[in-house]
Formats: structure tokens, sequence, C-alpha cells
């Protein structure tokens, strides 16, 4: 059996957090969130928050300022939930990110994308089947991905077709899930929402 590395940041419930990493912790919990948390994982079931919502608890001011930039992508914004789901995919893809991906995976489903779909985000694709807005929104959001930027090209295509509002909500989502795949990365705390491994 192979030797497993225990993880660099453990999970911790409520109880182990100090003042200000409870207020945060709270936010969290009791925020907009709390209404999908049947989709998305918050806590495990000890109630320690699982994935990046543990990590933003180390340094709280910043993470509060952090979760709320997440809370607004996800309840705030103009976006299609499918363009959405699918955008926070293809950067878990991209990241290799397990835990984004395994957290996202069913509203993805829930939002109508099927296997087929999924198997082609999972390796980087625009999948078929999406209306002509949905595709162009996601072939941007490769692109973000990929290079970092747009040409004056894609640029002008973007704005064109999706509008200034839709192209910065794609930009700001695709730098989110790209700094969350970053933290989990570095600070590797437990994925107990998943036994395999996504990549």
């Amino acid at each position: 059996m192979p030797e497993t590395t225990p993880p660099r940041f453990p999970l911790r419930p409520r109880s182990a957090l100090d003042e200000n990493q409870r207020a945060l912790y709270d936010r969290i919990v009791d925020g907009p969130r709390k209404t999908q948390k049947a989709q998305v994982p918050i806590t495990d079931d000890s109630g320690a928050l699982l994935g990046p919502f543990g990590i933003m608890t180390i340094a709280p001011a910043v993470g509060e300022a952090v979760q709320a930039v997440g809370a607004a992508l996800r309840f705030s914004s103009g976006l299609d939930p499918v363009v959405r789901e699918a955008a926070i995919l293809l950067a878990a893809s991209h990241h290799r990110c397990e835990f984004e991906w395994f957290a996202h995976e069913t509203p993805a489903r829930q939002a109508g994308l099927d296997d087929r779909q999924l198997a082609a985000l999972k390796q980087g694709s625009v999948p078929e089947g999406l209306d002509a807005q949905a595709s162009h929104a996601l072939g941007v959001v490769c692109a973000l991905l990929s290079d970092g930027d747009l040409d004056d090209a894609a640029y002008r295509a973007a704005i064109g077709t999706l509008g200034a509002a839709t192209l910065a909500e794609l930009v700001w989502l695709c730098g989110y899930y790209s700094m969350l795949a970053l933290a989990l990365a570095v600070f590797d705390p437990p994925n107990p929402i998943t036994a395999d491994r996504a990549f």
C-alpha cells in the first residue's frame, strides 16, 4: 500500500478558530452559499470548512474579500448557469484541481450538462451541443486559461457577441477559480468529498 502524505493544512472545526476566523466561518456557512450546500459542499460532517473555504480563514480579512468575490460570481452575476458551471470546470481541469471539479460537477449536471459534455470539459475543450452564445463564452474561457489574455480580434469578437459585462464576469471567474486552485495546491487540505482522482 503506498504511503500517503499528510495534508499541509488540516480541516478545522469552528471551535478551533479564533474570533475573527469564526466570524468569517459564519459568513461563509450562513451566507448565500447555504442555499446550495447540497450541491456545492461547504463543510464536512464535523463542521470543518472544506476546500478553499478553510484556507480563507488563515488570513480572515483577506479571506473575507476572497469569499465575497466567489459569492458574487455564484449568486449575483449575469452568467448563464451552464456557462458559469462549465467555465468553473474548465478552470478546474486546466489547473488539475480535484476539489473544484468534484464540488461543481453536480451543479453542472443540474444546469443541464451531460456525461459527454463533462468529459470534453475535463479534457479542457468546449463541449458540443451548446448554443452559439455558450460555445463562444467557453471558447473565451479556454483562451483566458491557456493564454492569460485575448488578442485584439478575440477581444472584439467577445465584446461584440457577449458584451463587456459578460466578458468581465468571465475574466473574474477565471481569475477567482485559478486563485482557489493555487491556494488548494499550496495548502493541500484534505479532500474528503471523493476517494477517486479526477485527473
